[in-house]
């Protein structure tokens, strides 16, 4: 009998590897996890071996959590990753897989003082491994260079929205594209730029800088909770995750027409990181911020801050596009973002979902002061990372920050601040999007092929002011030039060792 479950358990992990090697993360998800389950049958099969309990009788037991701790990683599910790193290194501790799929995620969730005892680990493990080694080198770079941020961070340094020397900073009399003027943002300009950036042209650098710089200004002039009023013969069109997704970002506009008075917008956060035209992206929704203030809303999603910027390729894309000051004026303009809006005193819209605790109120939401980086918990990070489950009650993230919500957490949140409903983000949908709770929660996701690679569909919603009616409009990926998705992104999360 243990032969026949090891052969079906193998089997099921082939399956997984085939299903994870076309990128079906949430099939070879499935096909690991019955890999695990058969194993697990097998160990409680025979009771004639319970002295040699604590050995797992399936030999294969530590690769399988592994794998699947890896397609947690792909889905972003760090802390279902870390929970299978732990069960695999368990399982067998010289594994060097189960270390490396531990510091991994260790890394993802910013303990990267965590992740560099598992790569030193996995270094002793395999001495002679060269990408090990890198991996080391890297885990040790983040360390050292947080360290050396701490120790500068305490002396009260000005923000560097502050310290520029705009007059010092000079367009080069060969530039032929937009030219922007602080205070005259037009939708002309936005289109210009729009064209520009089509055809993988940079605007001038002084430009870029002085869009971030005006964005900055404004944004500080927003509450962390934005009130949204749309009257009763107008719509608006509320947008997922996009991504550094440019060209489906353009193609939004061209299937639902730009931004105006008449036609606003809420994009729902994740503007950037992972695509690799996230500058374009934050560029051109700033652009279209300041061009029309009230009728293009933005909210800050889990990937507006450093930590995902540095592992996730938004960093990195901006330093190879422009320079290091740029992104710190980036970091800033996020930090001062809306956490959420409120439409018409009927539905709110937020990155991730809902609390921790019950009875969470608006005015309590208000309150929290947004103007810095996430902390490790509470409602600001809650609002950015939680996500909807289909039971009832609260269980913990899989993604191992926040709190996964059931449909009587939406219900009571619904009723403590009498709403309509709650649209949110920040999970890949097949169609663009997914109605949940029993029609009171909605996803939506507008990143369609994500990553060049998921098959998914992106997705928008129109809400018309009379009566808050979604209408859900689903749409595929366009082409894009030829820059991989994760282009700018940390080696850090790159592939070490193949699937086993």
């Amino acid at each position: 009998m243990a032969e026949d479950l090891f052969a079906e358990a193998e089997k099921a992990k082939t399956e997984g590897n085939a299903y994870f090697k076309d990128a079906k993360f949430a099939k070879a998800l499935a096909a690991y996890s019955k890999a695990i389950e058969l194993s697990e049958d097998e160990d409680d099969d025979d009771g004639l071996d319970s002295l040699d309990s604590a050995k797992p009788k399936n030999p294969s037991i530590q690769i399988y959590y592994a794998n699947r701790a890896f397609c947690h990683i792909k889905m972003e599910n760090f802390g279902s990753a870390l929970s299978d790193s732990n069960k695999a290194i368990e399982a067998k501790d010289d594994f060097s897989k189960g270390w490396y799929r531990r510091g991994t995620a260790m890394m993802a969730l910013g303990r990267p003082k965590d992740a560099l005892r598992d790569f030193t680990q996995l270094c002793r493990l395999a001495p002679q491994d060269k990408d090990a080694r890198d991996k080391l080198k890297q885990c040790q770079k983040q360390v050292t260079q947080e360290r050396f941020a701490m120790a500068i961070g305490t002396e009260k340094t000005a923000p560097i929205s502050q310290t520029l020397d705009m007059g010092a900073m000079h367009v080069d009399s060969s530039y032929e594209g937009p030219v922007y003027k602080t205070g005259a943002c037009t939708p002309e300009f936005c289109k210009e730029l729009m064209a520009w950036q089509r055809q993988e042209k940079s605007i001038a650098k002084k430009y870029a800088y002085q869009i971030v710089l005006d964005a900055i200004e404004m944004l500080k002039g927003v509450s962390t909770l934005v009130d949204i009023e749309v009257p009763d013969d107008g719509e608006v069109t509320v947008c997922g995750d996009v991504h550094g997704q440019y060209y489906d970002l353009l193609n939004i506009w061209e299937l639902n027409g730009v931004p105006s008075e008449d036609n606003p917008y809420l994009f729902n956060g994740d503007f950037v990181d992972r695509g690799s035209f996230s500058v374009e992206v934050i560029l051109i929704l700033f652009a279209w911020k300041l061009a029309f203030p009230r009728h293009l809303n933005l909210a800050r999603g889990n990937h507006e801050t450093r930590n995902m910027n540095k592992l996730y390729g938004f960093e990195g894309e901006v330093t190879k596009k422009y320079d290091e000051d740029l992104y710190q004026l980036f970091c800033e303009a996020f930090c001062l973002l809306p956490l959420c809006h409120v439409i018409n005193k009927q539905v709110f819209v937020v990155h991730g979902g809902l609390f921790s605790k019950d009875d969470v109120s608006l005015d309590a939401i208000r309150r929290v002061n947004r103007d810095c980086e996430p902390p490790d918990e509470g409602l600001m990070t809650e609002m950015l990372w939680s996500d909807p489950q289909p039971g009832r009650g609260r269980i913990p993230s899989k993604r191992g920050v926040g709190v996964a919500f059931g449909q009587d957490v939406t219900e009571n949140f619904l009723e403590t601040n009498k709403l309509k409903m709650v649209i949110r983000s920040h999970e890949m949908k097949e169609e663009g999007y997914e109605i949940e709770h029993s029609g009171k929660l909605v996803t939506v996701f507008s990143a369609p092929n994500y990553c060049d690679q998921m098959g998914n569909k992106g997705a928008f919603i129109r809400l018309d002011g009379k009566t808050m009616t979604p209408k859900y409009t689903s749409f595929n990926a366009v082409p894009h030039p030829n820059v991989r998705a994760m282009q700018y992104a940390n080696p850090m999360l790159g592939q070490l060792f193949g699937m086993s």
